[in-house]
């Protein structure tokens, strides 16, 4: 049945078609004159990082950005298990059209449930052609040697059939793109569509480069991207200018004031060499300048201020540099014990440098340090040199100093711009005249490293964060998903940077594994819902480490990618009733994994063969919570529960201790607490058991309705509104409270619980105070630990149904 449905959607729901023109990969169905190319291999990362993206949903109000959403949406339905590619082009008329390429898979476009939903095939000229209509959106298909080709234009599937892509150059930036970041982009910038991206007209990206290949990293606060530029030989580009010179170490930003509105700084370690490739791309024989004013020069920025610029010279050998001013020495002013000078060929910059300085209006010039500044405005200068004494640069932003990070130290051409500069590159971009916030965008930057006939990009729109104070609680991450979330979300290891990750099911059974910075890494689907929490096994004892759990048919074995570990997963035939227990006997990872099926439990090794020495099969009724194994001394502990008997087992799974006295109890887990087995009766008395075999319980004053949390010396109980932390209790307001949870990170105690009906997270130590600035907002059990590399805790929880909070303790 599987066979003739799959049949199906090949023959009659997209259209089979063959060409002689075999094609081995994806590229080779990129349309002709296509501008640019999104790639991705990770579908639902992208959909994250653009729905979670604070930058682009401050734009999503914008008519461009509408109506390409609009153009795009019937790509939301597509379901590709690998690499994506999303064409733009320009159709005869101008308009912009979209062209999709994936393989083909099983899944990748169910139109069943689809709404308003209509599908014709035409067949003409041996040709074979799909035209799919949603919600009034209408889009072509075809499929072409096992790939699937999809258009906004039917002449664009036309052309397909017959041609092949050939840009060579494309291809090599192609093959040198990332498969792990949120996505890629290849750019020709001889198109109309390639972006504007510098402060002054004069700049463009056409100018610059012919290629771009950019990988991208979207995340919630922030945007970084890099990748390579490169111009053909036969091209005339700026980029070679940087030719036969070694970029130098930026100092522009430590003149920039902090009020300037961006700067655009380029280095040269030989500034003859530098010259000669400018004088080449100018087409001009030479230049009339004195050029002793350059010859000891790495580095020239320009300071924008509104409409006034500042041009900034950084020496090597200031007194060399002065004496090339001899003849400009005559004093205008005195500012801060500054002399500020008039300067009477205020035009060598924009003959020297043009097209990255254009400004003729530089009648003006200071000297600091090591610095020379040119202006034709003195409260310019004047505030250049205020903010450098005041230490105002741009340099001791807080904002610059979390960015420079993902830069490189020493760059060929850098820019760096503000908020007001930002909104002016996205109306050039977005011609809307649409009202939109991007405030906290401080210091956007984009920087090019020329190499061997090419260059490194790098570069980042970052929202500036504030610095926390100490003792506050701030949000760092509010991630939405597509779908509502199922259970509490929890933290899990990266093995790779020994950082945490989050792991959060959904309401359809798909697993997430989302990075500490808000990335949808994967996205598996699930037989059913997860039970308990999500153990961490290193199967292979390499360091590397799985994801290990049950549902209610189905025990798991996942990689760091989300593949399935083989030979599992475990299939079953009978429900699984309870989470899956993993134990290390000696911490060698020889791991046992405990199967409960009602009253009945099976262990399996990690090769997926059931454990022969495992002698216990059968309880007296069904298990009521998680088996727990527990080592005292030199010997193992597995603890079993049902509603009248507690089960303490060996290794073998013959009974080591033998309860002396019964007891009715709860489904609350057995815990290891004054080196007692501990757990409670359905009626809410303590009972402890110890390695004898005797037993006691204790009246904890707690109703059937209680939750506790031990240590092996903290016990933590919670009934009703009472929440009891070494025997001192704390009276919360009345609500529906979480189990609560209790952490002991760093020699510390924490405990923390949720009153679901307010939507409140409250966090006590030790000695029942709550933590500063608590409660705060969220739905759910929190999961508390460090996960990055600063020494401040984070926690995760459920914020409205469908997203993940993501808060730090300052």
């Amino acid at each position: 049945m599987r066979l003739l449905c799959f049949s199906y959607i090949l023959l009659f729901v997209f259209g089979c078609s063959k060409t002689n023109n075999k094609r081995t990969n994806l590229l080779d169905y990129v349309p002709e004159n296509t501008a640019f190319i999104l790639k991705t291999n990770n579908t639902e990362g992208l959909n994250s990082g653009i729905n979670n993206s604070d930058f682009l949903q401050s734009i999503s109000g914008t008519s461009t950005y509408k109506n390409l959403e609009k153009q795009l949406s019937p790509l939301t339905h597509l379901n590709p298990a690998s690499e994506l590619l999303i064409c733009f082009s320009e159709d005869n008329t101008d308009s912009m059209q979209y062209s999709v390429i994936t393989k083909l898979t099983k899944d990748l476009f169910l139109t069943d449930s689809l709404p308003n939903y209509t599908e014709e095939l035409l067949k003409y000229n041996n040709k074979s052609i799909k035209k799919h209509t949603i919600n009034k959106n209408t889009f072509y298909s075809t499929i072409i040697d096992s790939t699937f080709f999809a258009s906004s234009s039917k002449q664009i599937v036309d052309q397909v059939f017959n041609s092949t892509f050939n840009d060579d150059n494309l291809k090599k930036l192609y093959k040198s793109s990332s498969k792990d970041k949120t996505a890629s982009l290849l750019l020709n910038t001889k198109s109309s569509l390639a972006p504007s991206i510098f402060i002054e007209d004069s700049l463009s990206l056409n100018l610059l480069t012919e290629y771009m290949a950019i990988d991208v990293e979207l995340n919630q606060n922030d945007t970084y991207f890099n990748g390579i530029a490169k111009a053909t030989d036969s091209t005339k580009s700026l980029l070679k200018i940087f030719k036969n010179t070694i970029p130098q170490v930026n100092q522009i930003q430590n003149i920039t004031p902090t009020n300037s509105d961006g700067v655009l700084a380029f280095t040269f370690n030989d500034f003859t060499k530098f010259q000669a490739n400018l004088v080449k791309y100018q087409s001009t024989d030479s230049l009339n300048t004195n050029t002793n004013l350059f010859n000891d020069i790495i580095e020239v920025g320009v300071i924008y201020e509104g409409n006034n610029r500042a041009i900034i010279l950084n020496s090597i050998d200031i007194i060399a540099t002065q004496d090339a001013l001899l003849s400009e020495q005559t004093s205008v002013e005195t500012y801060r014990e500054i002399d500020i000078y008039s300067f009477s060929d205020s035009g060598v910059f924009a003959n020297t440098f043009s097209p990255l300085i254009t400004t003729t209006n530089a009648n003006l010039y200071c000297i600091i340090d090591n610095y020379l500044i040119f202006s034709g405005n003195t409260e310019m200068l004047q505030n250049i040199i205020a903010n450098y004494q005041n230490k105002t640069t741009l340099s001791t932003t807080s904002y610059f100093k979390n960015n420079k990070e993902h830069l490189s130290d020493a760059s060929s051409l850098l820019q760096i711009i503000n908020v007001a500069s930002l909104k002016t590159l996205l109306n050039k971009n977005i011609p809307d005249n649409t009202s939109y916030n991007i405030d906290g965008y401080n210091a956007t930057a984009i920087q090019f490293i020329y190499d061997t006939n090419f260059a490194h990009v790098n570069g980042i729109i970052a929202k500036n964060k504030k610095r926390a104070h100490v003792n506050t609680v701030s949000e760092e991450l509010n991630i939405k998903l597509d779908k509502a979330i199922l259970n509490t979300p929890q933290f899990v290891k990266n093995h790779i940077t020994n950082q945490k990750e989050i792991v959060v099911q959904d309401i359809t059974n798909s697993l997430y594994l989302i990075s500490n910075q808000g990335k949808i890494l994967w996205k598996k689907q699930l037989q059913g819902p997860v039970l308990g929490k999500i153990e961490q096994i290193d199967i292979y004892k390499n360091g590397r480490l799985q994801l290990a759990f049950a549902t209610p048919n189905r025990v798991y074995v996942l990689d760091r990618n989300g593949k399935e570990v083989k030979p599992f997963a475990l299939k079953f035939n009978d429900n699984i009733t309870q989470p899956l227990a993993v134990f290390d006997y000696d911490n060698r990872k020889n791991y046992r994994l405990l199967v409960t099926q009602g009253k009945n439990v099976l262990m399996y090794d990690t090769k997926g063969n059931t454990v022969k020495g495992f002698t216990f099969k059968s309880a007296n009724s069904s298990i009521i919570s998680q088996p727990k194994h527990f080592r005292i001394g030199t010997k193992d502990y597995i603890t079993l529960k049902t509603e009248n008997k507690l089960y303490i087992l060996d290794r073998i799974g013959k009974t080591r201790v033998k309860p002396k006295t019964s007891y009715s109890y709860s489904d609350q887990p057995v815990f290891l607490y004054n080196n007692a087995f501990t757990t409670t009766t359905a009626s809410g008395d303590l009972v402890l058991v110890d390695s004898k075999g005797n037993a006691s319980s204790r009246n904890l004053n707690l109703t059937e309705n209680h939750h506790i949390e031990t240590t092996s010396k903290t016990l933590v109980t919670q009934s009703e509104n009472k929440l009891v932390i070494k025997n001192k209790t704390t009276e919360l307001d009345f609500g529906d409270y979480s189990n609560p949870k209790l952490f002991y990170i760093n020699n510390k105690i924490y405990v923390s619980t949720t009153d679901l009906q307010s939507h409140k997270i409250y966090l006590y130590d030790s000695q029942s105070k709550l933590l500063p600035n608590f409660p705060v907002y969220g739905n759910a059990s929190i999961e508390l630990d460090n996960i990055d590399k600063d020494s401040n805790l984070e926690f995760v929880t459920k914020g409205e149904n469908n997203s993940i909070l993501l808060y730090q303790i300052n």
